[in-house]
C-alpha cells in the first residue's frame, strides 16, 4: 500500500497520508463486521440464554432471526447517516457509527439472560441489535466514499479493496476470539458466562478505532463542496426525487446488490448452515473450514479490487456474479457426497415421504422468530427439515394428521394446535425422538462420519464460492462510488447497499429454509440466492456502465 498524501486538512495542516485513511476507514469497518459476526457466530448459545422458554429449536431460530433483525434496521441507518454525510461531512457521520455499534457490542456482554430477568431480557437484545444494525447502516458507505475520494483514480479499486477485505478481517477476528475463549474456559464455562467475552473484548477494539478514526481529516471531495457552499441540502430529496440519480440507485439496486446479498451471504453465512444443519457436520469442523476460507478470501478482495483498476469494473463484478449462479446448485450437491456421503446413499436407498392434508402445510417463513408452527404437517416437515432429510410431499386425505414414511416405516407426527406450551414442547419432543429412531434405522446418519469427510473435497466447494464472492465484493465500493455524484453520494450509495446485503442477504437463512420446508428438498433453498442472482447477471451484463477512470468531482 503505498503512503501517498491523500489530500490537504482544512486550516493548512499536513495532509493525511493514503496509508493512513485506508488504514483507519478498514480498521474500524472491520471492527464493525466483528461486532456484527460475533452475535452471528454465538446465535445457539444466545438462543439458549435469552429464549430459554422456547424449545432448542425455536431457541436457535428466534436468535438467528433475531440476527437478520439486524440487517433489517441497516437501510434505517444508510438513511440517517447517508444525509449526514452528504450535509456535513463524511468523518462525522462514521465516526459516530463506529461509537454506536462499539457501544451496542459492549452492552450485549453485560445484558442479563432470561433467567435473571424474564421477558425483558430478549427484549434487551433487541434493542441492542436494532442500534448495531442501524450503526452498520451507516458504516460501509461512509469508508468506501471516504477511501475512494482520496484514493488516486488509477489505484480506486485496490485502494477500496481494502474497505473489502475489513469484512473477512472481522469475521476471522471474531471466530479466533471465540475459539480461544472456548478452548481456554471450557465448553460448561462457555456456555454458562464465557459467551460474554468476545462482546466485552469489543471495547478494547472501539478504543483503538475511535482515536484511529479522530486522526482524519475531511474527504476531499466533500471539501470541495462544503468549501464552495454547495453538499446538499436535501440528500433525500436529490437522491431520490430526481430521475437522474434514483435510476443509478435503482440500477445499483439490482445490477450489484441483488448479487451482492445474495452470493456473498450464501458463502459466508448460508453455506456454514448448510453443512452444520442440513449435513450434520460437526461444529468445530465447519468453523475450521470457515476460517481457512475467510483466510483465502483477505487478499482476493484487494487483488480484484486491483484487477478493476486494469480491465474495468463491470468485468470482474459480472464474473464472480456469474461464477456463483453456474456453481449452486452442483455444487451444493457435489459438497454434500464429500460432506456426508452416507446421508446421499440412504436418500437414493430408502426415500422419505411426508403424507399429509396439504390444507395443513404452511410456508415455514419467521424472520422475526415468533410464529410458532403447531400442524402436524409443519411439524413433521420442520423435524426432517432439521435433520437434514429431502423428502417428498404426498397429498393426504383432509383432516388426517401428518405421517412421515421412511421405506416400508411409518411416523405418525402429532397435531399441536389445542395443546398448551408445555405440551406442544413434549409431544414434539416425542415425535422426534420416534422419528430419528426410524431414520436411525433405515441408514441415516446422525451425524457426518468424521472418518469419512472429504475435507479438501468441501474446501474446494468452499473456495468457488469465496472466488465468486470477493471477485463481486472487491471492486464493488470502487463501482458504486464512481456512479454516484459527490453531492448525494453518502445518501445515494449507502440506502441500496444494505437493502442489497440486508434484505436480500440477511434474510437468506429464513426464506431458505421456509423453502426447504415446503418443497421437501434440501437444495430448493437455493432458488433463493439463484434468482436474485440471475437478475444482476442480466443487468450488469445490459445496464451497468463501466465506471473506471471516472472524475469524482463530476
Amino acid at each position: 500500500m503505498s503512503d501517498v498524501t491523500a489530500g490537504e486538512k482544512a486550516g493548512g495542516e499536513p495532509p493525511t497520508s493514503m496509508r493512513t485513511v485506508v488504514l483507519a476507514s478498514s480498521a474500524g469497518t472491520a471492527f464493525e463486521w466483528y461486532d456484527f459476526f460475533v452475535f452471528g457466530t454465538l446465535a445457539s448459545i444466545i438462543g439458549k440464554n435469552f429464549f430459554s422458554e422456547l424449545s432448542d429449536t425455536a431457541g436457535v431460530l428466534a436468535a438467528l432471526a433475531l440476527f437478520g433483525a439486524g440487517f433489517f434496521f441497516r437501510p434505517l441507518g444508510a438513511l440517517i447517516f447517508g444525509r449526514i454525510g452528504d450535509k456535513s461531512g463524511r468523518k462525522g457521520a462514521f465516526l459516530i457509527t463506529v461509537i454506536l455499534m462499539g457501544a451496542a457490542t459492549f452492552a450485549i456482554g453485560l445484558l442479563p439472560t432470561y433467567a435473571m430477568a424474564g421477558p425483558l431480557a430478549p427484549l434487551l437484545l433487541i434493542l441492542m441489535r436494532i442500534i448495531q444494525g442501524t450503526a452498520l447502516g451507516g458504516e460501509y458507505g461512509g469508508a468506501a466514499i471516504y477511501v475512494a475520494e482520496h484514493s488516486p483514480p488509477g489505484k480506486r479499486g485496490a485502494m477500496t479493496g481494502w474497505i473489502q477485505t475489513s469484512a473477512a478481517f472481522g469475521l476471522f477476528g471474531a471466530l479466533i476470539v471465540i475459539l480461544v475463549a472456548r478452548t481456554t474456559l471450557g465448553e460448561e464455562a462457555f456456555l454458562a458466562w464465557g459467551w460474554r467475552i468476545p462482546f466485552l473484548v469489543s471495547i478494547g477494539l472501539l478504543g483503538i478505532s475511535i482515536w484511529m478514526r479522530l486522526k482524519l481529516s475531511e474527504s476531499p471531495s466533500f471539501q470541495k463542496l462544503k468549501d464552495a457552499g454547495e453538499q446538499a441540502e436535501h440528500p433525500f430529496r436529490e437522491a431520490f426525487g430526481q430521475w437522474k440519480n434514483l435510476k443509478l440507485v435503482l440500477l445499483a439496486l439490482v445490477a450489484i446488490m441483488f448479487a451482492q446479498g445474495a452470493v456473498w451471504y450464501c458463502a459466508f453465512f448460508y453455506l456454514p448452515v448448510f453443512l452444520e444443519r442440513f449435513l450434520k457436520v460437526g461444529p468445530s469442523t465447519v468453523n475450521m473450514l470457515v476460517m481457512a476460507a475467510v483466510a483465502v478470501s483477505a487478499p482476493l478482495y484487494v487483488f480484484f479490487g486491483w484487477l478493476s483498476d486494469k480491465v474495468g469494473r463491470k468485468w470482474v463484478l459480472w464474473f464472480g456474479m456469474t461464477l456463483a449462479l453456474v456453481a449452486f446448485f452442483p455444487a451444493f450437491h457435489q459438497m454434500a457426497r464429500f460432506a456426508n456421503p452416507a446421508l446421499a446413499e440412504a436418500e437414493q436407498r430408502t426415500p422419505v415421504t411426508v403424507v399429509a392434508d396439504p390444507a395443513a402445510c404452511t410456508l415455514q417463513f419467521d424472520p422475526v422468530g415468533k410464529a410458532v408452527f403447531v400442524t402436524s404437517c409443519d411439524i413433521a416437515k420442520s423435524a426432517l427439515a432439521n435433520a437434514g432429510v429431502s423428502y417428498v410431499n404426498e397429498a393426504g386425505p383432509a383432516g388426517q394428521v401428518a405421517r412421515v414414511d421412511i421405506g416400508a416405516a411409518g411416523v405418525l407426527s402429532v397435531e399441536g394446535g389445542a395443546l398448551d406450551k408445555a405440551g406442544l414442547k413434549a409431544a414434539k419432543a416425542d415425535f422426534e425422538t420416534r422419528l430419528k429412531a426410524a431414520l436411525a434405522g433405515a441408514g441415516y446418519p446422525a451425524k457426518a462420519d468424521p472418518a469419512r469427510i472429504d475435507l479438501f473435497g468441501v474446501f474446494g466447494i468452499l473456495l468457488i464460492f469465496v472466488v465468486a464472492a470477493t471477485a463481486l465484493y472487491g471492486p464493488q465500493a470502487s463501482t458504486l462510488v464512481e456512479l454516484f455524484p459527490t453531492r448525494v453520494r453518502y445518501t445515494a450509495l449507502s440506502l441500496p447497499y444494505h437493502v442489497g446485503t440486508g434484505w436480500v442477504g440477511g434474510f437468506v437463512p429464513f426464506t431458505a429454509f421456509a423453502i426447504v420446508t415446503a418443497t421437501g428438498d434440501i437444495y430448493a433453498g437455493l432458488w433463493y440466492p439463484f434468482v436474485f442472482t440471475l437478475i444482476s447477471v442480466v443487468a450488469t451484463l445490459f445496464l451497468l456502465p463501466e465506471t473506471r477512470g471516472r472524475s469524482l468531482d463530476d
